[in-house]
């Protein structure tokens, strides 16, 4: 078995690990790190949770042991979509390279300029970045990146999906051609695709795990529920939400609850709280020092349920997260996979239960599809509720038979009228004959019927022979010219 010993990897940053509590190396690990140290470029594919971050930190730290950044010229660059995940990613480079002298900064949104300009014009080895905030730092002549010897990727997938690309490209057209480039995801998208060929020089594939696959440490359950009203889904969903984590009891003594808008985190934290919950949510739409304090609280434990948006889902590192509960079905299947990565880390056990309303089935066989399994269903005591198959059989089996002589042949409204066309009543018969023989004349003209077709004139007879006005005409028509002149 590789350990880390084996990967020629800098004494010091050999040390660190060793009383970080690590000893061998994971999968992509053991791929990535050797490639790395080459100077190669590398596109690593794992699911979340496998240590992609270790994958790229430490045969950095190795590399940029050697040298001196110059002001506003940073030696390595490393992006992530996220600042949670950015300032997981710095934590990562202080806890390796505590032995080396290297110094860092980390470029996010929610944090002062002026401080981290301060930390550039220094000059930095290591660069973390958000690309909203590099480019904000670019824009403004603070940061030259002509020096970048390695640049990493990280979660390159989300940041494609949360709309990057266009940064992304642009911050590599900045940096030098002769640049490391490493690229590490969970899934393999076509635009990431598109993204290696453009950019990275032959790169070496290190795929650890299939695409979008989930831990098998981690127990899945699914509870399906069919709302008694639909003005009351939200509230129900709430309602199983705390039955679930009641059932899980000491078992859970921590968990992420998922949520597809940031409007329902906030909604489902409220309600949490309000029944006696210890729980904090977590999105965008947050200051960053919220967020940081909400964090730092649930990994110290201080914070038993933490309420988010997908903003956490992609490389938080908590290791001892012991369940995931999703209020909602994402709406991509490779997003759920992320969500329940959240537990069962680093060989640890965990749990998932999923709600599954009406509306969200479809997205549910997404999931499964994705994960070419079944998930199993959960039957919650005191909900009412199955999976939609079942539902229907069960409504056919309970409900009371009518009885036999109420029961009438269902026919639809074509088939009548089909059958009405080819067995004319003997009324209809009778009314044909009658109006194939004019009426006899009168002298006073009997008044026209006012059928529905002659009131629109659309049904009105072309066969008629009457002409102008009939047999009615005006005097004044049959005198002669002169006599019209005289009279």
């Amino acid at each position: 078995m590789t350990k880390f010993s084996d990967l020629n990897l800098n004494p010091k940053v050999l040390k660190a690990i060793e009383e970080a509590g690590y000893e061998t190396p994971t999968p992509i690990q053991a791929g990535a790190i050797p490639h790395a140290l080459e100077g190669r470029d590398v596109l690593g594919i794992a699911q979340t949770g496998t240590g992609k971050t270790a994958s790229f930190t430490l045969p950095m730290i190795t590399s940029l042991a050697r040298g001196r950044a110059r002001a506003r010229m940073p030696r390595s660059l490393v992006l992530c979509p996220t600042r949670e995940l950015a300032a997981q990613v710095a934590e990562n480079f202080d806890t390796y390279a505590k032995y080396v002298k290297l110094t860092k900064a980390l470029l996010i949104g929610g944090v002062s300029f002026k401080e981290q300009e301060t930390l550039i014009d220094k000059g930095v080895d290591v660069l973390i970045a958000t690309p909203g905030r590099l480019l904000d730092h670019f824009e403004r002549g603070k940061l030259i990146l002509t020096d970048v010897k390695v640049m990493v990727v990280d979660e390159a997938d989300r940041m494609l999906d949360m709309g990057f690309i266009p940064d992304i490209e642009r911050i590599f057209s900045l940096t030098p051609f002769t640049r490391q480039t490493l690229f590490f995801s969970a899934t393999m998208a076509p635009e990431i695709e598109r993204i290696t060929n453009t950019f990275l020089s032959n790169p070496e594939r290190i795929e650890v795990a299939r695409q979008a696959s989930a831990s098998e440490t981690i127990t899945q359950g699914a509870v399906f529920f069919k709302a008694s009203r639909r003005d009351r889904e939200a509230t129900e969903k709430r309602d199983i939400l705390r039955k679930l984590i009641d059932m899980e009891g000491d078992a859970c003594t921590n968990a992420i609850v998922f949520c597809n808008r940031k409007v329902d985190v906030d909604v489902v934290a409220k309600s949490l709280k309000k029944h006696g919950y210890n729980a904090e949510p977590i999105h965008g739409d947050l200051d960053q020092s919220q967020r940081t304090r909400t964090l730092d609280g649930f990994r110290d434990g201080s914070i038993r349920l933490l309420i988010a948006s997908d903003v956490a889902a992609r490389g938080l590192d908590v290791p001892s997260v012991s369940h995931v509960f999703n209020f909602d079905v994402p709406g991509h299947p490779e997003d759920y996979v992320h969500r329940i990565g959240r537990t069962g880390r680093a060989g640890r056990e965990g749990k998932a239960f999923t709600i599954v309303s009406g509306r969200d089935e479809k997205n549910f066989d997404a999931v499964e599809k994705l994960l070419q399994k079944d998930i199993p269903r959960v039957a919650l005591p005191g909900v009412a509720s199955t999976a939609p198959e079942e539902s229907a059989v069960s409504d056919a089996e309970t409900a009371d038979p009518a009885p036999v002589a109420e029961q009438k042949p269902a026919r639809s409204r074509r088939s009548s009228c089909t059958e009405r066309a080819e067995t004319p009543e003997p009324r209809v018969a009778e009314a044909a004959e009658k109006t194939d023989t004019a009426p006899e004349p009168t002298g006073k003209p009997a008044a026209p019927s006012r059928s529905r077709a002659d009131r629109g004139g659309r049904g009105r007879d072309r066969d008629s022979n009457v002409v102008g006005m009939g047999d009615h005409m005006p005097e004044f028509i049959a005198l002669s010219f002169e006599e019209r002149r005289a009279s």
